[in-house]
């Protein structure tokens, strides 16, 4: 009898589909979860890229960066507008998959199967305050470490090392790392294969959200896809040139992108 490994970057989820020639998973969040505790166990790692509006914006316009997300092992789709786009085209996808929430649910099941997280960036002390909300109403969860990674550290070579050689004492299985996008893309990119066996994903502004910081939407507000706009009203000054001028244009561009793509389809049928 032949016995055929399982590859080890291979998603079990159904087909993938692609929006504007970006690759998303199809799948739901505890699927997402499952596949990456499973993956712990057999000792294997990898890498989540949850993509945004933003995301999908940039990666239309940046080679380098769609490069970079082309390099995860699973893409998921955190933001509704996606999801919506998905069923315009005829691929849909079964829900969203936020890092926001993710820092919660898979967290959860970590401390469920004895796995260990790593908090990575943040704002100030966030790293730490959101390790404590998480300990706290999980107390079982193992916090390998935090390491809040103040301004400028990654073009520091000392502090670089020093954040490597604090990561593989720590082992964790899972790492955290917020510091917005690109940036902890790029990071995780250069760092991954210093704990090939961990899970990392970018979580961008979660640890704010989990120490209570920055308040997140309400779930009716995340469900219908305005969670922008609670962002946006309460750092109007930061967000309103990402949110208005650049935002709402490409998301028409992407709904409009992929009502072609279904009208094509049925055509050629």
């Amino acid at each position: 009898m032949t016995i055929v490994s399982k590859p080890s970057n291979v998603f079990s989820a159904p087909r993938p589909i692609r929006l504007l020639g970006a690759r998303l998973d199809s799948t739901t969040e505890q699927q997402c979860i499952a596949h990456v505790l499973d993956s712990l166990d057999e000792g294997r790692g990898g890498w989540i890229v949850t993509h945004n509006l933003d995301h999908l914006r940039r990666l239309t316009l940046d080679g380098a960066f769609r490069a970079l997300c082309e390099q995860a092992d699973i893409r998921v789709a955190d933001g509704m507008p996606l999801v919506w786009a998905s069923w315009v085209q005829g691929t849909p996808l079964p829900e969203r998959v936020a890092g926001s929430s993710l820092i919660w649910t898979l967290s959860a099941a970590a401390a469920m199967r004895g796995k260990s997280i790593f908090l990575l960036g943040g704002d100030g002390e966030s790293s730490s305050r959101a390790a404590e909300a998480l300990r706290s109403k999980w107390p079982n969860l193992k916090v390998a470490g935090v390491d809040p990674a103040p301004v400028g550290f990654d073009r520091d070579a000392a502090r670089m090392e020093q954040l490597r050689r604090r990561l593989i004492a720590a082992g964790p299985d899972i790492v955290y790392v917020a510091l917005g996008s690109p940036k902890q893309e790029q990071l995780i990119s250069e760092l991954r294969s210093t704990l090939p066996q961990a899970w990392w994903i970018g979580v961008g502004i979660s640890f704010s959200f989990v120490c209570g910081e920055v308040r997140r939407a309400p779930r009716w507000a995340q469900r219908a896809g305005l969670e922008w706009v609670h962002r946006l009203a309460q750092e109007p000054g930061r967000l309103w040139r990402r949110y208005l001028c650049q935002g709402i244009p490409f998301a028409a561009r992407l709904f409009v992108s992929a009502a072609l793509k279904r009208f094509a389809v049925r055509t050629e049928t």
